[in-house]
């Protein structure tokens, strides 16, 4: 990479860092509590937040912002929940950037309690982009395997918890669970982590409970 590539990269993630600063402003003025969630394609993001507005909603008001390469066929399916969705199109790259969540919190109506952020699936680009969260997961698929943490190795370490998908199919396929949970672990040790599935619902209401237990957590300490 020329030092002019790096420069340009450093200035657009100087300004996206800016953005996210005030957005994070913004949401908690809203009592807004925000989560990223970033992961491969395929891993089970949009179904997890399925999971969780059935857990969730509708006593905690929720909010879904899906970022997609294309088709707005995620936020469809948040919508069929009764959810309010917006689906971003970023028309090739591959992830989102809080210039991007900008654009649609006005539109996001009060009471919100939780906003969800479906990244784009991709574990190398979004893990460079704040986009004003509070909560960063990243999700890993059984059908994945084992390596993922070794090889994106800046998603686990910009994350606060591993959620760990289709738990159900582990007896299917090799999957070492607890190798994965020492390997994430090495690099950040502060990770929560939770193993789910979306089908049986396995670990959904003890994720719930985390999320909960997080945004009471954020709500007094901004009191």
């Amino acid at each position: 990479m020329s030092r002019k590539e790096i420069t340009i990269l450093e200035d657009l993630l100087s300004s996206n860092k800016k953005i996210a600063q005030d957005i994070r402003l913004y949401l908690k003025a809203k009592n807004i509590f925000s989560i990223n969630l970033m992961s491969s394609p395929g891993s089970g993001k949009t179904s997890l937040i399925e999971k969780l507005i059935e857990e969730l909603f509708p006593k905690h008001p929720i909010a879904v912002i899906e970022g997609d390469i294309e088709t707005d066929l995620d936020a469809a399916r948040i919508k069929a929940k009764g959810v309010p969705a917006w689906s971003i199109t970023t028309g090739g790259a591959c992830h989102l950037e809080a210039r991007m969540i900008a654009q649609v919190l006005k539109e996001i109506s009060e009471p919100t309690e939780f906003l969800f952020i479906e990244n784009v699936g991709n574990l190398v680009c979004p893990a460079s982009y704040d986009l004003g969260e509070n909560l960063r997961f990243v999700l890993l698929s059984i059908p994945e395997g084992e390596d993922k943490p070794l090889k994106y190795p800046k998603a686990f370490l910009t994350a606060h918890c591993l959620v760990i998908t289709k738990i159900d199919l582990i007896g299917l396929l090799s999957f070492d669970l607890e190798k994965v949970k020492e390997e994430a672990r090495k690099i950040n040790p502060h990770l929560a982590i939770f193993a789910t599935s979306a089908r049986t619902g396995q670990g959904v209401k003890e994720l719930a409970t985390y999320l909960l237990y997080q945004r009471k957590q954020w709500l007094e300490t901004n009191a």
